[in-house]
């Protein structure tokens, strides 16, 4: 409800916006514009830009050779997103990469990490060559960290001492170079005169536990949309806001455009200001028809941070070129719900009651108390919808990468079929006269609300697997609707629709 809520609260302000505007274009101002700098420190000094040659000759080859990788490898895929109960299929195609057992979700959509290599985790890749990628997102991953801490630690030092201009990096200034042989950013290395306790904010704001990869080619796409505001020219990535990630953290975005790949000559009218064969990332102040925007090029290698809150007061756009691009985009996203061992502590404190007669072996419910059958229905649901539902809705496509995820999905659908179990022994316990009344009715009010939004939830899903968009995905992507589900009766008891048992339990209440 939280999230139906925000998404109305943003339509409301975008149409506003644009209401407000008219037939205007708010302005905006690039790097070759004379007030772009005063404007920049100003209004946007939380945005480091760090061009190519700050960063070491050999990550660069390494990184490049491994986006190459995936694409010759066929790792990237458009998402099928759900934006206000509609389907869309993403422009840019992506894969997440990260630490082992780590999702990320954004627009609906639960992306499950191809996990790079991690001591300590067996992970079979598909190719040597997807092994070696991923090893260079690493090494990707520790440089930008490393970056990310010496720019707050600039931004401190501009805040406490007044030092100006510490925080912006123009075009004429570079990064220092970062060695990132030995893995992460030690304490030594990023805590020089800063106290234990901000030493441990920068890193927790810093670590970056995934990547999402990006790739499109703008010369493929039928059709892109126009940057509405500012008259920006086609945009890749509409504006936004990352989703899910931990508070006031750094998202640290790193740019491989295919300069030098045929482009065909277009008749497409040039925007005033920048130059639309190159790719840009853009920004402006969130919900703000004051502030001019800013259009800064993206160049083969470049990268760029955005620091502290600015993911928060500022929204960014990417505004496509002529060439094909790549951009590898650092997170440290919020996985307080969106791990493995999350997941699996959830599922162990649901099946805790459930319990086996250790002679009869027949199973019972432990306790009946309201609260008690809340929280382990609920969690049925979130097992359902937001991680097998999600996991398979995406066809085979992470078996392009890694067989990784099929045995914590096996361990999933075990645990599953447990709470299916007890989801029937619930409905045997309310339907026994012996209750007493109110007791019972109670549990059925609760019991009826989960299970009401379980039968909705699987129409949606189930419609979505069936809609035009998924039959028209290529056969190894495309949903399986509910592929953990068996015919067998005596190991799945309840019906998949659920229309009976909820018209039952009503009738108890009557």
């Amino acid at each position: 409800m939280k999230r139906r809520a925000g998404e109305r609260e943003k339509e409301w302000k975008k149409k506003k916006l644009l209401e407000e505007l008219g037939e205007n274009r708010l302005p905006y101002v690039t790097p070759a514009d004379a007030d772009f700098h005063q404007l920049w420190k100003t209004k946007y000094s939380k945005l480091i830009f760090g061009k190519s040659d700050t960063v070491p000759e050999e990550l660069h080859q390494m990184v490049q050779e491994g986006f190459l990788t995936l694409r010759k490898h066929e790792c990237f895929f458009q998402d099928l997103v759900r934006i206000k109960g509609k389907d869309f299929f993403t422009p840019v195609s992506r894969i997440l990469i990260g630490k082992p057992g780590c999702t990320y979700k954004y627009l609906n959509t639960r992306l499950f990490t191809v996990p790079w290599p991690t001591e300590g985790y067996d992970i079979n890749y598909c190719s040597p060559e997807i092994h070696d990628a991923c090893k260079a997102l690493i090494r990707l991953n520790d440089y930008l960290h490393i970056e990310a801490v010496k720019a707050l630690q600039g931004q401190n030092l501009f805040e406490t001492k007044e030092i100006k201009d510490t925080a912006v990096i123009d075009s004429e200034q570079n990064f220092a170079t970062s060695s990132t042989e030995k893995g992460s950013v030690s304490k030594d290395q990023s805590s020089c005169c800063v106290p234990e306790d901000d030493y441990i904010s920068l890193k927790n704001r810093t670590s970056y536990n995934l990547t999402l990869l990006n790739y499109m080619d703008p010369l493929q796409m039928l059709y892109l949309k126009q940057e509405p505001y500012f008259g920006m020219g086609k945009m890749a990535v509409s504006w936004h806001h990352d989703e899910n990630l931990v508070e006031r953290s750094t998202v640290a975005v790193y740019s491989y455009s295919c300069e030098g790949s045929a482009v065909e000559e277009t008749n497409e009218q040039k925007p005033k200001g920048r130059d639309p064969a190159v790719w840009h990332v853009g920004l402006k102040v969130a919900w703000d028809i004051e502030t001019p925007g800013l259009a800064i090029p993206l160049h083969q290698g470049d990268f760029y941070l955005m620091l502290d809150d600015l993911n928060m007061t500022h929204q960014h756009c990417v505004l496509a070129g002529y060439s094909p691009r790549f951009s590898s985009t650092h997170r440290v996203a919020d996985c307080s719900r969106g791990t493995l061992e999350y997941i699996f502590g959830r599922c162990e404190l649901a099946l805790q009651n459930l319990q086996t007669d250790p002679d009869s072996k027949s199973l019972s419910l432990k306790s009946l108390e309201t609260a008690v059958v809340k929280e382990v229905e609920e969690i049925h649901n979130e097992v359902e919808f937001e991680w097998l539902r999600q996991f398979w809705f995406q066809g085979k496509r992470y078996l392009k990468c890694t067989d990784w995820w099929l045995k914590p999905m096996a361990k999933l659908e075990e645990f599953w079929r447990k709470m299916e179990i007890m989801t029937r022994l619930l409905l045997s316990e309310v339907g026994k006269k012996e209750q007493i009344e109110e007791q019972r009715n109670e549990t059925i009010n609760c019991f009826l609300l989960v299970l009401t939004e379980r039968q909705r939830l699987r129409e949606e899903w189930t419609a979505r697997c069936q809609s035009e968009a998924a039959e028209s995905l290529p056969e190894d992507q495309k949903p399986e609707c509910h592929p953990f589900w068996t015919d067998d009766e005596s190991s799945m008891p309840l019906p998949y629709d659920l229309e009976e048992v909820i018209a039952n339990l009503q009738n108890l209440l009557q």
